[in-house]
């Protein structure tokens, strides 16, 4: 579940975006702000996921808004100036949405969100924790549990789950880094589901009948197992 709020000056742009997201269950509101005042409030009262941050506001704009977060959440930038986008990249924006923008824009942008999201500290999952895999032009939602390990292949990425076997234009090291740390790096090429693994034999790892190697500077990390 991704908790969002929505940052904007603009009552109709509030009204918009909750309407979009009352069509995807992985999305629940926690605040709407009118400037960056009530946003920094209550990003210090609650632990936002992702922030619907206009740029031209009164008195403080979004990006010096931004400046002053350490540990910022995840940013889409919805603003009716389009001379804002270059700007967005120096703060790692996850996306740009030019007003007035479609759903399926809205979708977009929120997707780019949810194919790496990350669960709630401590960094475990539960049943319903998920990712979003892309292969070719469709979406898959696979939830974390269900993921056995992942294989890399060139700049491609295998992920291999109970039932299906999706390879992904994605890296390794992306994986790493958006998974929580029930998934563990055991080799150059491999990310394994700690609850998977149903033997170890020397420098080896066995995921049903399936056999993962362990790199010689992942060897501690068999302790760990």
């Amino acid at each position: 579940m991704i908790r969002y709020a929505i940052i904007d000056d603009e009552p109709i742009a509030h009204s918009i975006i909750e309407e979009f997201a009352k069509e995807m269950n992985s999305l629940k509101k926690l605040g709407n702000c009118y400037d960056a005042f009530q946003a920094i409030d209550l990003l210090q009262k609650e632990e936002v996921d992702l922030l619907f941050l206009d740029i031209n506001m009164p008195k403080i704009t979004g990006f010096e808004m931004l400046k002053t977060l350490k540990n910022p959440p995840k940013v889409i930038v919805t603003t009716a100036y389009k001379e804002f986008a270059l700007k967005g990249y120096e703060f790692q924006v996850s996306d740009y949405l030019l007003k007035p923008f479609t759903f399926s824009r809205f979708l977009k942008a929120v997707n780019t969100v949810l194919e790496f999201k990350e669960p709630n500290s401590p960094r475990n999952f539960t049943s319903e924790d998920f990712i979003i895999i892309k292969v070719d032009k469709k979406n898959y939602r696979v939830k974390l549990p269900d993921i056995q390990f992942i294989e890399a292949q060139g700049n491609y990425c295998k992920v291999v789950t109970k039932t299906n076997k999706l390879l992904t234009l994605r890296g390794i090291s992306d994986f790493q880094t958006a998974l929580p740390e029930h998934f563990m790096r055991v080799h150059n090429s491999y990310i394994v589901n700690k609850d998977m693994v149903t033997a170890i034999e020397g420098n080896r790892i066995f995921i049903n009948e399936e056999t993962i190697p362990v790199g010689r500077t992942y060897k501690r990390t068999l302790g760990k197992l």
